[in-house]
């Protein structure tokens, strides 16, 4: 089979880049800088959330279903730099060309790593490729928002009419799955001062897993995978993240059977 890399990020401020826009002093503590900026947007916008080129990457979470089974984790190690982290998932596309599939990813993730690649001064040749090096790739690419190399769900189930839009968590919830555990995208500032960044990897993990139950169910729905595959695809992800590593999936799976 083709592989499949489900991906999700987590973000804070970057606040060595605010210090560098802003003319900030080397030493404002990282909290007081980030304080200002989300002010600053609030009253700019009547909200804190930053912009995207502002947003540094802490935690790239992926599935990877392929012709070996399924596997789910975050890229690198939990005090890798956001350049490692951001140039490791390009490796990933370098390297298996896979479908990509997201929650939002054409909205934020994707839109993120552009940036902060250019930032990091990343190579990902292979994810810009719109067909100047591979003709396959001249109808059907990572960029296009109507091609599906990557298939961002939230965007097709919508129409791509973002006043349709649903949550990841809602959704997969209605869908019988576990839906978001213990955390959601507005606690990852605090979280990541209080140094719980292995609890941000894993709810990060977490979120990965419930957009590929959904894309199951999708596959199911438009007609690509019969009763009989879907169910084969349900129960590897079951065994495969019941036997993963960390409480996260015994929460997890607990939320899934009481589901």
């Amino acid at each position: 089979m083709s592989p499949v890399l489900v991906f999700d990020l987590e973000t804070i401020p970057d606040t060595d880049g605010l210090r560098r826009l802003w003319d900030l002093p080397a030493d404002l503590p990282d909290d007081t800088v980030a304080q200002m900026a989300f002010e600053r947007r609030r009253e700019k916008t009547g909200s804190d959330f930053l912009p995207l080129h502002l947003q540094r990457v802490i935690a790239v979470g992926c599935l990877f279903r392929d012709a070996e089974g399924l596997r789910v984790r975050c890229l690198g190690q939990p005090q890798d730099p956001e350049k490692k982290l951001v140039q490791d998932f390009f490796k990933v596309i370098d390297h298996y060309t896979p479908q990509l599939v997201s929650w939002n990813g054409s909205g934020f993730d994707l839109q993120v790593l552009h940036y902060r690649g250019l930032v990091n001064g990343v190579h990902a040749s292979r994810y810009w490729e719109q067909g100047e090096e591979d003709r396959d790739f001249r109808f059907n690419n990572y960029l296009s928002r109507y091609h599906h190399r990557h298939l961002d769900l939230m965007d097709v189930l919508a129409l791509y009419n973002g006043r349709a839009n649903a949550p990841l968590d809602e959704l997969a919830k209605l869908c019988g799955f576990p839906g978001k555990l213990g955390m959601d995208g507005s606690q990852v500032w605090p979280a990541f001062q209080q140094g719980k960044i292995d609890e941000i990897r894993a709810y990060c993990e977490t979120d990965v897993a419930n957009t590929w139950l959904v894309y199951c169910r999708f596959q199911l729905m438009r007609g690509i995978w019969d009763e009989v595959r879907y169910a084969q695809e349900i129960e590897l992800a079951r065994s495969s993240l019941a036997a993963a590593p960390g409480d996260h999936w015994k929460e997890f799976m607990g939320a899934w059977r009481d589901a």
